[in-house]
């Protein structure tokens, strides 16, 4: 069974590897000349298993005058023309029962990717400094302090384990966080989360498939067009080459609607543009993997290194204030955190990618109206967490529709 992945970032190449444990014969492509080039390049490194909150509830709504008037530094919104029917999509989806399906949905895929991982672990032999660090999500007010135990009892509800800790109790854990030039209410604590390298993870995969004889890639080569015939397809189109498959499973982020438009098959996927900066640590470094709320950043110790990522841009596939906004994330978090890197340093390693996001939050997997035409994409800011489970799950579609 020839199978064609579009996309070799952690999605696509990770469902390459449960592709290829069932038996078929796999092909990935990407336009970029290496694995790893866009959203799974330098992303927070937070496998975020017990974090699947709903970005759409009800209290975003009253977000939305701060976030026109840019007064967000955190996220920025632009009114474009595709930007429009996203956001009313996605304003749809802040009601409580809404949210509370959406956070238990992606919960569900969360922990079963945990488990995974787990697996991935033991029998591969490669290294992307995994690390079980726990999470800390520091809250600011007493209003993310009321959503957070409702979303804690929610989920402990449903099998994961989260703490509501004090102020107090989260400095007796996390030492570094007496550092902080902000103070904060409390936090929400899982010990179960993890951080990882989402790059040299895809890269080692990468490695490991091909050496294995279980995958090819062809990079640096651009998919121009899917084809089909009867309503079943055939083909996809690379230049000049058209390379055939019984089944294409589209994994190309951001880029997915794009290739799927002429299928007439939209999966509402919108670009979220986020940044981060990898930096030498500095004196108080946190072990634990820290998020702050308020300000949209998180900061992770990745292979010797802070990496501090955060915000959530609506702007459309624009590149042009990247720098702009990563200075501004570094100051943010100068400011918060002042001994957690060394800001000074010289090896800076800034980045930004483009996050597919879905109005609801739900990641896009599976079949699709074409036969053997199938979707791995829209995983939002929680692509790495989910990576294992949605590859899976793709990959006994697969093989269930074409047997």
């Amino acid at each position: 069974m020839r199978v064609v992945v579009v996309g070799a970032g952690v999605i696509g190449v990770t469902t390459a590897y449960y592709l290829s444990r069932v038996g078929c014969e796999v092909t990935v492509v990407d336009r970029a000349a290496t694995v790893a080039d866009a959203a799974s390049r330098a992303n927070g490194g937070q496998l975020s298993y017990s974090f699947t909150d709903a970005l759409a509830k009800p209290g975003f709504i009253a977000q939305i005058p701060a976030l026109l008037a840019g007064r967000n530094p955190g996220s920025r919104v632009q009114l474009a023309p595709d930007f429009l029917p996203w956001g009313l999509r996605f304003l749809a989806q802040c009601t409580k029962g809404r949210a509370r399906d959406n956070t238990l949905v992606v919960l569900k895929i969360a922990m079963r990717s945990a488990r995974l991982m787990d697996e991935i672990r033991r029998n591969l032999p490669f290294d992307f400094s995994h690390r079980s660090a726990g999470k800390l999500v520091l809250l600011s007010s007493d209003d993310e302090l009321r959503s957070a135990e409702a979303s804690s009892r929610l989920k402990n509800s449903h099998g994961c384990a989260t703490e509501i800790l004090t102020a107090e109790e989260a400095i007796r854990l996390e030492e570094s966080l007496d550092a902080l030039s902000n103070t904060f209410t409390g936090a929400v604590y899982s010990r179960n989360d993890e951080v990882a390298d989402a790059r040299l993870f895809t890269e080692g995969m990468q490695t490991w498939l091909e050496q294995t004889g279980s995958a090819k890639f062809i990079l640096g080569a651009s998919v121009d067009d899917i084809q089909t015939k009867q309503n079943r397809v055939q083909s996809v189109v690379i230049g000049n080459q058209e390379l055939e498959a019984d089944a294409i499973v589209v994994c190309a982020g951001a880029w997915s609607s794009k290739l799927l438009r002429p299928l007439g098959i939209d999966p509402h996927i919108y670009p979220v543009r986020g940044y981060s900066v990898t930096l030498p640590q500095g004196e108080r470094s946190p072990l634990v993997s820290v998020t702050a709320l308020k300000q949209r950043i998180v900061f992770s110790r990745i292979n010797g290194s802070m990496r501090i990522a955060g915000f959530a841009d609506f702007t459309g596939f624009s590149t042009a204030d990247d720098r702009q906004r990563i200075g501004m994330l570094v100051d943010v978090a100068r400011s918060f955190a002042p001994l957690a890197a060394d800001y000074t340093a010289g090896e800076q390693q800034p980045w930004g990618g483009f996050r597919p996001m879905t109005p609801d939050g739900r990641p896009r997997t599976g079949k699709t109206r074409v036969d053997g035409l199938f979707l791995n994409t829209g995983h939002g800011m929680l692509g790495w967490t989910l990576a294992c489970a949605s590859g899976y799950d793709v990959a006994q579609a697969v093989t269930k529709s074409l047997h």
